[in-house]
């Protein structure tokens, strides 16, 4: 007899529906094809545990089972579920009309429960799209899933559970979810909150643009100047997440098998690698690629914490990811592209001493500076819109009482300059300043006629590259928005300029 069960296999952050197709017939033997990997080889130990435990067996017939498309690799533990209940209907244990209009997944435990699964979302995304009426997953999975409308998500804990809902013994209720706008994103930020910077104004002013037009920034002091503190309350003045951005963040978290028991993610990701990162592990790759830190850092923030201590040629792969705003990996039999549109926010000491030449403590030559600076590239430098010198807070400021603004203030002026971005480019893909072509830079910022005098003279006294003139007029273009301007003028300019320390001439003293 012939059954057949639909699940789904992961290649990149998209779901591909697979057909188990199960047929038992007479003779002896256990045939898994269609390319499974050896976790889905050894599913028959967990299947056939579990189906014992509940009163049921694989049959000691000929069970062969294929896994179309059989071209496609099929990796993990999710397909347990669907297999044992293709068994179970093409030996005649169960019978159902129903499990066709379903895709199901689940890893069985040997006792029938059921352990949760990667990639629920895209997976309930894909069943939607094909027009199945539901998906039958994990209960820890169903929140995940249920944020996609117009398709049931039943959520289940046991082998037994799922028997009894295709055998129509067990009612399930629908899995509900908690709609997007009741829970905004605007909770009290991770990091937390600007109000317990003391001092550092230029700085925090500094940080207000780089996420009012999402820009690449890097903080140069000495240890202790506050560099971490600051870069870790940046995500908490980001504006909220859009549905389609809280979608696809959710879904690459989804196939990392982050746990996302609470449906969406809402918050924007703010990630943090040690600077032992590998390559792989910062862009994504592997034998069967997963996605690296800067997709996990998809429309969040990216915090490269003492950016010359990280390898030169782990920097160098996120060259063409900052550009582009994704990263493909390719392999012999497919090709995979992850989404990484992040801001990379690093810091870095002035020197190997951690002091600005000029400092009492400062020791090291010139010579032993540049040959620190080095390890981070010019090219990647100049992909990074704001360079900001971060200086010690002194102890006045320390002790004031007074507390500065709050990160939600903060927010309100950000969220405003966005406002103004979306309406910019709308229909066009760029989503914020820091993602404009040249095309755009073109037409959207365009100085006033003494701000690009203004700019002409410091290009050539700064000898700056074609790329980060594009950077400062993005930079003036933001500063602008945040004040509501329409025409980027003089001070919009020399602002943007200020925020190019890496470039100045006599920088390292």
């Amino acid at each position: 007899m012939l059954a057949k069960v639909f699940g789904s296999a992961l290649i990149g952050i998209e779901a591909i529906t697979v057909t188990i197709e199960v047929n038992i017939d007479s003779g002896i033997g256990y045939h898994l094809v269609g390319l499974p990997d050896n976790a889905i080889r050894e599913s028959n130990y967990r299947i056939a545990a579990a189906l014992l435990h509940n009163g049921y067996r694989i049959p000691g017939k000929k069970v062969t089972i294929n896994m179309a498309p059989a071209d496609l690799r099929k990796e993990g533990a999710a397909y347990d579920l669907s297999i044992a209940l293709g068994i179970l209907l093409a030996s005649g244990q169960i019978r159902s009309d129903r499990q066709e209009e379903y895709l199901v997944m689940g890893e069985l435990a040997l006792d029938g429960r059921l352990h949760p699964i990667k990639g629920a979302l895209p997976i309930a995304l894909k069943a939607r799209q094909e027009g199945f009426r539901g998906v039958v997953l994990p209960a820890s999975n169903a929140g995940e899933a249920a944020v996609v409308e117009g398709l049931e998500v039943f959520g289940v804990a046991s082998l037994t559970e799922v028997i009894g809902f295709f055998k129509g013994a067990v009612a399930l209720e629908p899995c509900r979810p908690v709609p997007f706008g009741e829970a905004s994103g605007l909770s009290a930020p991770a990091g937390g909150d600007f109000n317990d910077v003391r001092g550092q104004e230029t700085v925090k002013r500094c940080m207000e643009i780089a996420a009012a037009g999402g820009h690449n920034v890097v903080l140069i002091g000495p240890p202790g100047s506050g560099k971490t503190m600051l870069a870790k309350r940046l995500a908490g003045i980001l504006p909220p997440m859009t549905l389609d951005e809280a979608l696809e963040t959710t879904k690459i978290h989804s196939i990392t098998g982050s746990g996302l028991q609470g449906g969406l993610i809402r918050n924007r990701p703010f990630r943090c690698p040690h600077h032992t990162i590998s390559d792989v592990a910062l862009v994504g790759g592997g034998s069967y690629p997963q996605p690296g830190e800067i997709s996990l850092a998809h429309n969040g923030v990216l915090f490269l914490d003492e950016l010359p201590e990280f390898k030169r040629h782990v920097l160098e792969v996120m060259r063409q990811p900052l550009e582009e705003g994704q990263v493909t990996i390719s392999r012999s039999r497919f090709t995979v592209t992850y989404p990484s549109h992040f801001m990379l926010v690093a810091s870095m000491n002035p020197s190997p001493g951690g002091y600005f030449a000029g400092d009492s403590a400062h020791t090291n030559t010139p010579t032993d500076i540049r040959r620190y600076l080095s390890r981070v590239s010019g090219p990647l430098l100049d992909r990074i819109d704001i360079h900001m010198e971060v200086s010690p807070v002194p102890y006045e400021k320390l002790s004031e009482a007074r507390k500065g603004e709050s990160s939600r203030v903060i927010r309100e002026r950000v969220t405003a300059a966005r406002q103004i971005q979306h309406r910019r480019f709308a229909g066009t893909g760029t989503h914020c300043n820091a993602q404009m072509e040249v095309r755009q830079i073109r037409k959207y910022c365009t100085p006033a006629k003494g701000a690009a005098t203004l700019l002409g003279a410091a290009m050539e006294r700064l000898q700056l590259s074609a790329r980060a003139y594009d950077r400062i007029l993005k930079v003036a273009r933001t500063i602008a928005d945040l004040e509501q301007a329409s025409v980027m003028g003089e001070a919009h300019i020399a602002e943007a300029i200020q925020y190019r320390s890496l470039d100045r001439e006599g920088w390292m003293g």
